[in-house]
């Protein structure tokens, strides 16, 4: 998967198509990516009596989407990521668009 925590990406599909945020958490065995301020969704929790001070309510968290409704962000614009081995051996990921590394 080339989108990794901490990326900055674009939702390319879905019903928030067009939002850009944060990769907060990647599922690699799903192929989901959960993305900051996008696909909320409203839970109902319930109080939990073991530690005191929890409360019972609604809450609105990030649902995880699938990697393929996501695209890295390059100056505003969605691009492909590539990778690329340096002259020492090392990979690095790159943009197509541009092919600066990421």
């Amino acid at each position: 998967m080339k989108i990794r925590k901490g990326d900055e990406v674009i939702v390319i599909a879905g019903k928030d198509k067009g939002a850009t945020g944060k990769v907060l958490r990647v599922d690699l065995r799903a192929e989901r990516v959960v993305v900051e301020g996008v696909n909320l969704i409203t839970k109902n929790i319930k109080a939990d009596q073991q530690r005191a001070g929890k409360e019972s309510g609604r809450v609105t968290v990030e649902a995880p989407l699938h990697v393929s409704n996501v695209a890295l962000v390059e100056d505003g614009k969605p691009v492909r990521a590539g990778y690329r081995f340096n002259d020492d051996g090392t990979k690095v990921r790159i943009s197509r668009r541009s092919g600066k590394e990421i």
